[in-house]
């Protein structure tokens, strides 16, 4: 995967909030491509959130969706060069190959800066605050401790995995001057890296902890914890969604959506449906 949905830093976002009954008696009038239909992009073969009809993005679209008094419609795509090919693709203009772009798009990173560079799309409603973590088998990786040149020097001896193309791996080919690079092995996903640690392959995995959490899948021989280190540019950033800018009334429907959701506790119920701990932003 060449796009790296993780590259983001960490930036403010606030819930709309609105009232339920007013929300479901808008959608009526909200800016969709198909009248009572919410078509909702996500990524395809991104696991917990989005693979083959099921994860995270998946039932979050579906339950904002049933908010409104929509039907879902959930289309997953494949991820682009960078993030900012995947806003034109899937909210404002759509694929040159022909595919139709959403009403909005999900795991899109929070942030004024990113926003800034994007002005056909509003970036808007955090949903979970995604952070870099480590899991590592206890007997072979100490616990890490505030700075990567003393934590990560295990790594010399030790191997880690990451994924290819990732914030991880790019932080791990150049920490320490780049002498863990020989023992940095790399995997199409941090499942395939998690189940290579678990066959004692490897002594850790550094990635996002979301995706760390359901492929450790609560194996008490493995810990997890989360990096906040000085020299990670990137430790953590909400995730929110986004749609074309000069649709308002979807996004203050949406936003009171999710507002609804979390207060209602069932965003937190579908992140634990999928082995993941919803943390608000």
């Amino acid at each position: 995967m060449k796009t790296d949905r993780r590259r983001f830093l960490l930036a403010a976002g606030a819930l709309a909030v609105l009232a339920a009954s007013p929300a479901r008696a808008a959608a009526a009038e909200l800016e969709l491509q198909q009248p009572g239909t919410l078509r909702v992009a996500v990524y395809a073969n991104f696991a917990p959130w989005s693979t083959a009809g099921k994860g995270i993005d998946i039932a979050l679209g579906r339950a904002l969706a049933e908010r409104l008094g929509l039907q879902p419609q959930v289309v997953e795509f494949p991820a682009d060069e960078n993030m900012n090919d995947d806003l034109r693709n899937m909210v404002w203009r759509g694929h040159y190959l022909g595919h139709k772009p959403g009403d909005v798009m999900l795991h899109v990173p929070v942030d004024p800066r990113f926003a800034a560079l994007n002005k056909q799309v509003k970036i808007f409603g955090p949903y979970h605050l995604e952070t870099i973590a480590l899991a590592r088998l206890p007997e072979r990786v100490p616990a890490p401790g505030g700075w990567a040149d003393a934590s990560f020097a295990v790594f010399e001896q030790e191997r880690i995995g990451a994924e290819l193309d990732s914030h991880a791996s790019d932080f791990l080919r150049h920490i320490l001057g780049g002498r863990l690079q020989p023992n940095v092995a790399h995997f199409r996903n941090v499942g395939e890296a998690v189940a290579a640690m678990k066959r004692g392959e490897i002594a850790a995995v550094m990635g996002a902890r979301s995706e760390l959490e359901t492929a450790i899948g609560g194996d008490a021989a493995i810990a997890l914890d989360t990096l906040s280190m000085p020299e990670l540019r990137v430790a953590s950033w909400p995730l929110g969604m986004a749609v074309k800018a000069e649709h308002s009334g979807l996004e203050q429907a949406l936003s009171g959506a999710i507002a609804e959701l979390q207060r209602s506790g069932e965003l937190g119920r579908i992140f634990a449906a999928h082995g993941v701990r919803q943390r608000t932003p």
